[in-house]
């Protein structure tokens, strides 16, 4: 299959440059893997956004953080770390948000040691992709006692936190999350990390943002307009006729032909060097 064969060159193509320009790369800091999977939750909850940006404001955190993600969210206490991160913002995040993801990190650890093993007690292995299990996920972290943070159990309306585990039961593409996913459980490839062996990579969805949306209906994985969990599944699905066992193996290399090549969609002198040229069918209107 002529897909196939591109994408899996595709794949082969990744490099230190795209990893680089990747909120993964703060993953790559450090050795431990508990430090990487604290370190992967705060990058992906914070990748939304123009990609320089989000680099910056992940910077001034792990600066913050300093060299143990892990130890840092088993001391955190939110009344310092909203002093801490006062001035924070990212987009319609600010501190608050911030340090009430801090506390939820803590908490899952607190009940289940890693946050693998707090995903593992809301996972379905018999579910045919993670939709059941990232629903039961996010919904037990938003059911967490906020109050250090807020001054209420209750997450205040004026909050964005909830923006962090949005639910596939809402329609939610949920691209950070799934992103966080690959992250955690695809093999170790140089790129992904590897470290929750006990979910297989067969059942994760593909992470759609406006790259994948957007390279996606140009090589006919998709024809659906919106971005939602209902085209992540489809894409998935296109996918996993391609690579059964690994089917979001691809993300990573088609999201840097937007992030790091410049594909915006349409047809340019780009194009003509593009990987992926030959199957692709250029703008779509």
């Amino acid at each position: 299959m002529e897909l196939k064969a591109v994408l899996d060159n595709l794949y082969a193509s990744r490099s230190p440059r795209h990893l680089a320009n990747d909120p993964l790369s703060f993953c790559h800091r450090y050795a431990s893997p508990a430090d990487r999977e604290i370190a992967g939750l705060l990058a992906s909850c914070l990748a939304y956004g123009n990609v320089k940006i989000i680099l910056r404001n992940l910077a001034t955190v792990f600066g913050a953080v300093g060299p143990s993600p892990r130890r840092f969210v088993e001391e955190f206490e939110p009344e310092a770390g909203m002093r801490l991160f006062a001035g924070f913002k990212h987009r319609f995040n600010d501190g608050r948000d911030l340090c009430a993801l801090f506390l939820a990190a803590r908490t899952m650890i607190e009940e289940a040691d890693t946050i693998g093993d707090f995903f593992l007690g809301c996972h379905d292995p018999e579910a045919e992709d993670i939709t059941p299990s990232l629903t039961e996920f996010s919904s037990a972290i938003l059911a967490f006692d906020y109050s250090p943070v807020f001054g209420t159990a209750a997450i205040p309306a004026d909050s964005a936190f909830p923006f962090f585990f949005p639910s596939p039961a809402s329609g939610s593409a949920c691209k950070r999350l799934c992103m966080f996913l690959r992250w955690m459980v695809r093999a170790d490839d140089g790129i992904d990390l590897g470290l929750w062996k006990e979910i297989s990579p067969a059942q994760l969805v593909i992470p759609v943002d406006t790259h994948i949306h957007r390279i996606a209906r140009n090589l006919g994985l998709t024809a659906r307009r919106q971005a939602d969990w209902r085209t992540a599944r489809e894409i998935t699905a296109a996918l996993r006729r391609l690579d059964p066992d690994d089917p979001v193996k691809y993300d990573f290399s088609l999201c840097h032909l937007g992030i790091s090549e410049g594909c915006d969609g349409t047809v340019t002198p780009l194009c003509e060097a593009c990987p992926v040229v030959k199957c692709c069918a250029g703008e779509l209107s």
